[in-house]
Order: C-alpha cells, then sequence, then structure tokens
C-alpha cells in the first residue's frame, strides 16, 4: 500500500487542488465560497467551503475509484480488518439498503429481527424482499428490545432454509450485543450470508472492553455511521465486506445505486480524517470514553429513583455483551415518562440527551467527551430527581400494562403493500385492515407496523399509549395517526 495509517490522501488531494490556484468552472456553484451568501460563508468559514469540491481527475470518482478515494478506502479497510471499504455520505440508511440489494432481490426471503430500524424496512421495500422476522428478547423493566439469541436464529433458519440471509443488530441502540460470532456459524452452516447494521459500533474495534465488531466475529458484511461514534460528519458511514460470500461488483453496483452521483467531498474528507483518527489514537480515545461512561454508570445509580444498567444483564436473554459507552437512565422511580424527563432537561438544565423512550433516557458518551461534560450530565440528573419526583402513581403502575404488542402477520410484501391499491380510514377503526405504510417512533426508529402486515387492537392501544407518553410518530403520511393508509380490498 502506498499510504500509511497516519495519511489521509483525500483529504490531501483536496488541499492541494484547492491550493494550486486553480480557476475553477465546475461545480458547486458558489466556487469555493465566493458566491456563497455572508450569513451562511461567516458561519462555515471560507476555508471549508473551498473544500466543498466536484469530481474532477485528480481527485478520483466516487462509483469507479482509481485515486485518492481508493487509497482512503483501502485504508479503512486496512483498520478494520475488511477485505473492501466503502465510503456512504447518505447515513447508514443508504449503506444497509446496498447490504439488502446485494443479497435479497425480490420474492426472495431475508431473515430480520423485529426491531429492525426503519432504514432495514426500506430496503426490504426497495429489493421487493420477503421480510422473516425474529422476536428479539425483551427486558420488560427496562421496556426495551435486547438482542435475538443464537437459539432463535437456529430455529428460524431451520423453519426458513429457503432465505437468502441473515441481518443482526449488533450492538443495540441502547448498546446491548448478541452472541454474534455464535449466529455467524449458525448462519454459515445453512449457507445464508450474515449482514450486520452496525451502526453503533464503529468503534468496537479499538477496545477489549467492548462487544466483538462484527467482522472479527465473521459477518459477511456491515455497515457502521462512522458519524455517531466517532470523529465522522453527520451521514458520513462505511460499509465493510469480506469477499467470498458477498458478490464485491454487484455490491458496488448496489452502492452507486443508493448514492449521490455528487458526492459531498467535505464528507467524504471527514471519513478519511476520522479513520486516521482512529488508526493513531483510537485505543486511548475509547478507553477514556469507557472510563467516563462506567465512572457516570456508578454515579447515577447513587441517585435515588435512578437506574442505569450495566454489566448485572449479561447473560440474560439477549444480553451476551455490554457496550459501556451506551449510557441508559430508566427514570420510571421518578414517576416520569423518559420523554418528560427528557423535555426539562432540555429546557431547564441545557441537557439533551439521544432519545427518551416511555421509561428511559440515553446517554452516549464519545470521545468528544470529558469529565467536565459528565458532571454536567451527573448534577442536572440529581437535580432532576430532587426537584420532579412525582409521589402519586408510580409510572411502573401507570404504564403497567404498556409491552411490546405481538409481531403482526405478514400478508403481503412491504413492496407489493406499498405499491397497490390503497385507501385512508380511521386508525382506531384499522384492526384487522392490512398495513399500506410504515409506522415507528422515532428514536429509535423501530417499526410498530410494516407494509403488508395485518393491524391488531393490541398494536393500535399501544401507538395510543406512547402517544400518551410524548413518543413522536414517524413514518404514516399523518403523523398524528388519526388516519391511516391500508390496502384495499380487491
Amino acid at each position: 500500500m502506498r499510504f500509511k495509517q497516519t495519511d489521509t490522501p483525500l483529504l490531501a488531494a483536496m488541499q492541494y487542488y484547492v491550493n494550486d490556484g486553480v480557476v475553477p468552472f465546475h461545480t458547486p456553484g458558489h466556487k469555493q465560497g465566493k458566491g456563497m451568501h455572508s450569513k451562511l460563508e461567516q458561519l462555515i468559514g471560507k476555508e471549508a467551503l473551498a473544500l466543498d469540491l466536484a469530481l474532477i481527475e485528480e481527485l478520483d470518482d466516487f462509483y469507479e475509484p482509481y485515486g485518492c478515494i481508493k487509497d482512503a478506502q483501502e485504508l479503512a479497510a486496512q483498520l478494520y480488518g475488511a477485505d473492501h471499504s466503502f465510503f456512504v455520505i447518505n447515513g447508514t440508511t443508504g449503506g444497509i439498503y446496498a447490504m439488502i440489494l446485494a443479497t435479497a432481490g425480490p420474492g426472495q426471503k431475508i431473515i430480520v429481527p423485529r426491531n429492525a430500524h426503519r432504514s432495514i424496512i426500506g430496503g426490504i421495500i426497495l429489493s421487493g424482499a420477503i421480510p422473516i422476522f425474529m422476536q428479539p428478547e425483551i427486558d420488560h423493566d427496562l421496556g426495551i428490545a435486547m438482542g435475538v439469541t443464537p437459539e432463535t436464529v437456529k430455529a428460524t433458519v431451520a423453519e426458513h432454509p429457503d432465505a437468502k440471509a441473515v441481518l443482526i443488530i449488533n450492538p443495540t441502540y441502547y448498546g446491548v450485543a448478541t452472541d454474534l460470532k455464535q449466529i455467524a456459524e449458525i448462519v454459515h452452516q445453512s449457507g445464508m450470508v450474515v449482514l450486520v447494521d452496525e451502526a453503533h459500533g464503529p468503534h468496537l474495534k479499538f477496545s477489549p472492553r467492548l462487544p466483538l465488531q462484527a467482522l472479527d466475529a465473521g459477518a459477511d458484511i456491515c455497515a457502521q455511521s462512522s458519524h455517531k461514534i466517532i470523529g465522522a460528519l453527520t451521514q458520513s458511514s462505511l460499509v465493510h465486506c469480506r469477499e467470498g460470500r458477498i458478490r464485491v461488483p454487484h455490491l458496488k453496483s448496489m452502492l452507486q445505486l443508493t448514492q449521490s452521483s455528487s458526492p459531498n467531498y467535505i464528507m467524504l474528507a471527514s471519513l478519511d480524517v476520522a479513520r486516521m483518527q482512529m488508526a493513531v489514537e483510537g485505543e486511548k480515545l475509547i478507553e477514556k470514553s469507557i472510563d467516563l461512561a462506567n465512572w457516570v454508570r456508578e454515579e447515577i445509580n447513587k441517585i435515588a429513583g435512578l437506574y442505569c444498567f450495566g454489566n448485572e444483564k449479561i447473560g440474560n436473554p439477549g444480553v451476551f455483551e455490554i457496550d459501556p459507552t451506551k449510557v441508559t437512565v430508566t427514570v420510571k422511580g421518578l414517576g416520569l415518562t423518559g420523554a418528560e424527563a427528557e423535555k426539562i432537561l432540555r429546557h431547564e438544565y441545557k441537557v439533551q440527551a439521544e432519545l427518551s423512550d416511555i421509561y428511559n433516557l440515553l446517554f452516549m458518551i464519545t470521545l468528544g467527551d470529558d469529565e467536565d461534560e459528565v458532571r454536567v450530565l451527573l448534577a442536572a440528573l440529581a437535580d432532576l430527581a430532587l426537584k420532579y419526583t412525582k409521589p402519586i402513581e408510580p409510572i411502573e403502575e401507570k404504564w403497567e400494562n404498556t409491552h411490546y404488542p405481538a409481531a403482526p402477520q405478514g400478508v403481503l410484501s412491504p413492496r407489493d403493500a406499498l405499491f397497490g391499491s390503497t385507501h385512508m380510514i380511521p386508525f382506531d377503526e384499522s384492526a384487522g385492515m392490512i398495513c399500506a405504510e410504515i409506522v415507528t417512533f422515532y428514536p429509535p426508529g423501530i417499526p410498530l407496523l410494516c407494509p403488508g402486515e395485518r393491524i391488531t387492537q393490541e398494536i393500535i392501544d399501544y401507538c395510543r399509549r406512547l402517544q400518551q407518553g410524548g413518543m413522536h410518530i414517524s413514518g404514516p403520511e399523518d403523523c398524528t395517526l388519526k388516519i391511516i393508509k391500508v390496502v384495499s380490498c380487491t
């Protein structure tokens, strides 16, 4: 390889072009910031705007790289132990689309967990594949889905031996990891491909105290959100794969299909630099984050009414390992919902959580945090518990019947339902009808209903309870869920 991990070949090529005195007669129209309105130009800065470049010879071809982009991607593959790595600039959503399109086509089965992110459902709709859902384990005390067990995967694979691939979410949004190595062995023994949504795992490679990264566990392909945990810009992600079960030329075609032909070079450069940063000091940065997270977890558990789960959950169904940098704080002991606590923290204490659900708040401790930020969080949580605890009607009693509903029956393929003949009806009267859109609460973005599934009264009631808890609906045309789109009878 021509370059070392300390190099940033893509950023270097961009800087050389800008500093070479070229007079640009190409896109973008603002011409290295000179045509940008001062309101944005002053905010972003001339040096950054000058790097907002276009596909020209010396800056390589995003779809068929031969130069600096190719070099940068090869360095990423070397760092993560992949045969091939690809830059993705429309988020891990785009990477997941490409993974699914590359492994399961129209009418072919793909096995996925029921707590799949909406991007997975979107990829299935685009591919025309048939989803076979596995039920993840549920921690009813926390009110969240954990991982799928190897036993569940083994049973599902045996029931659907004609499936093309199994997609695993590892780790989950809440930092829970399953036994991915055993799952990969089970899936490969059945002749299927292992796909991993590793959106929340671009840092796993850099500490033995973290769950095993997907490639090291035997996955054939994975997608990582470099922007979520490490130092890349938002929407900047990576897809890693191994040769053999993945047809790499076909994967490249699917990545071209799902990505812009006008990539943002600043985002691409952020992937190049983030990779270099992790190669040079990733272990130190991640170990610091783990130490901070472990300390804050201990301190939170000293606050009356709050609970922050950790390694004590390991060994429970669906919990093989824990990523400690995901700090989940259960607030039901305060008599608050997660949504209520999130709003109080944001507006009273200027602290913003990553997400909230009925019982919990999720905070992410990353390489961008230090002890000062963590102490602000601890002080805010301690004051929240002191001032806002509700002595009447504990939250667990109020929401005691609010459990994940049973998975709905799949009647049509998601693609057929989405593009078929449909009409709108009141959501409260839709039990028994076939849903024609995605219904999810975001974050975390896990669909409760997918196109092609039969709506149940249990799901209707659950959605209403989540709305009462202040959860935000995403996906359906009517985001208030007064009405819902269903498949018309033929």
